[in-house]
Formats: structure tokens, sequence, C-alpha cells
């Protein structure tokens, strides 16, 4: 055996331990946001709690972007960025945020879990992406669980408004995923992820006025909760997801996004002590089997191909 066969038989074990904690450490930052932002509405109201986290996303990401030397983006892709702030994050955390006052992390986590399925629907109506009948079949069976949690609580059956927040900020989260797809094949997920949450944080700026009042007189652990989640969830868990997409394919990635609600409940357990109702957890995982469908056998094309761009980076912002 060649010393470089010998070489390249020692790094693979190498290889694969980053690529495995690479993916760990993704799934657990993004699936602690959303008991990190029960937290932070213990002290913030959600207007001046997205405002702080992604103040301090922001910063981090400029420090970040002078380290690397992040290109500038085209002068005439600037607008774009802005309306993808705007509707990818701004608009998604505001309802997400909202949404949770009433909503608990882990059943949060399952809603927002649907937004393969509105993406999937958007990508079909706009990008003439075909859906096997096992995806119109997924996104069928997914919906009948958004609508087992947003009808249901624990005395019993009843519309619940934060529910419907939670969706909206899947809605706005999906038509960010198709239009973006263009600029995918210009950027790379990490320049694209830091030119829209720089933009997504000048439209939460409106909400000033509520952090210079608030920030004084909040604790320290939902301060603490909110800078954690501006520096990993946010910041620390995009770079290690770049680096599990370079190693694994985007459709095995991909897959393993969908243990995020189950990570979540678990975190919201031992970190708030929530327990799901049967009903939150009945349609969670009515929720998951639907995505299942919808990302494994859903697109006509995908028995064939790898997932497209579009699929590759579908939950790089969603927490």
């Amino acid at each position: 055996m060649t010393d470089d066969v010998k070489a390249r038989g020692d790094l693979r074990p190498k290889a694969q331990a980053q690529t495995v904690t690479s993916l760990t450490v993704t799934l657990l930052f993004w699936a602690s946001a959303f008991a990190g932002i029960r937290v932070g509405l213990e002290s913030y109201s959600p207007g001046a709690l997205i405002l702080l986290r992604f103040l301090i996303a922001s910063i981090a990401l400029i420090i970040y972007a002078c380290i690397v030397r992040l290109r500038l983006p085209v002068l005439s892709d600037i607008p774009a960025f802005f309306l993808f702030g705007f509707i990818g994050i701004a608009v998604y955390q505001a309802g997400l945020t909202f949404g949770e006052q009433s909503v608990s992390a882990g059943t949060a986590s399952f809603l927002v879990a649907s937004v393969p399925c509105f993406t999937a629907l958007f990508a079909r109506a706009f990008l003439k992406e075909r859906l096997s009948i096992w995806g119109w079949a997924g996104i069928a069976i997914s919906f009948l669980g958004v609508a087992v949690i947003s009808f249901s609580n624990s005395s019993g059956f009843s519309f619940t408004p934060g529910s419907l927040l939670v969706l909206l900020a899947s809605f706005s989260e999906c038509i960010y995923f198709v239009f973006q797809k263009n600029y995918l094949k210009k950027y790379s997920s990490l320049e694209l992820s830091a030119y829209t949450i720089w933009t997504a944080t000048f439209f939460m700026l409106v909400f000033a006025p509520q952090l210079i009042q608030e920030l004084p007189h909040a604790s320290l652990q939902s301060t603490v909760a909110i800078f954690y989640m501006a520096i990993f969830p946010a910041a620390i868990a995009n770079a290690t997801w770049a680096i599990t997409l370079s190693a694994l394919p985007a459709a095995i990635a991909t897959s393993f996004l969908n243990i995020i609600p189950i990570l979540s409940l678990l975190i919201a357990w031992a970190w708030l002590r929530e327990v799901p109702t049967v009903g939150e957890l009945l349609g969670g995982l009515v929720i998951i089997l639907g995505v299942l469908l919808v990302t494994m056998r859903g697109k006509q094309r995908q028995r064939k191909q790898a997932l497209s761009v579009l699929d590759q980076d579908e939950i790089v912002q969603s927490v």
C-alpha cells in the first residue's frame, strides 16, 4: 500500500467524523431555536426579540465577512435581497415569534416542518416543477396534520391564532425559497444568508423603540437566550450546514432535517418542561409523514437526480 493510499485511508474516518459533527451541530442548534424564542419572550416583546437577535447576528456576520473577505453583491441584485430579507426573514421571524406567544416550541417546529409542502406547491405553480401522485398525497397528508394542530389545544378543539401566525411564517418562507433559486446559481448559501439577514435587520429597526425600552429591564436569562440564538442557530449553524452540504449529497443531507421537530420537542421538554398535547403530537407526526412523502417521492424527476438547489438550501434560514 502506497503512502498516498494510506494517507487517504487515514483521512476518510476524519472526514466522516467532521461530517457527522457538522450535521449534528446543525440539527441541535436549529432545533433549540424554538425553545430559545420562548425563553426570550419571557422578558421581551416579539418585535424587540427579533431585532436584538438579528442585530447581534448581523454584527457577527459583518465580522465573519471581513475575515473571509466575503464578496459584495452585484449592485442590480440588491433590491432583490431587500425583498428576500423582508419576506424570507423579517416576515417569517415576526410570524414565528408572535405565534410562539401562544404556541409551544415543539408545536411551532412541527408547523414549520410543513414548509417543503408549501414550497412544492409554489414550485409547481411558478417553476413548473411536476409533482408525482406521491407528492400530492404527501401535501394532503401534511396539511391534514396542520389542521389537527391548528384546531387543537389542551382543552379540546378550538381555533388557535398562534398556529395561524406560524403558518403565515411558513408561507412567507416558502415564497422566499422559490424565488431565491436563480440567485443561488450566482451566490453561495452563506453569501445569500448574509445579504438577506442584513437587509432583514434594516426592516426590523421599526421595533427599535421597544427594544430600547425593554432591554434595561429584561432578565439575564432571556437576554442570554437571544444572544445564543443569534450566534449559534443563526450564524454558526449556517456555516456547519454549508460544511454538511459540501460533504453529503443534498438529498441525503436534507432528509435529516425532518429530525428537527423531534429534537425540538425533546429540547423544549428539557429546557422549558413543555409537554405537547396528544392532538399536537399526532398532528406533528402526520406532518412529518407528509413531508417525507413530498421530499422523498414527490418529484417525478427525483429518482434520477439529486435535489435541486432549491432543496439544498430549503431550511437554511428558517430558525
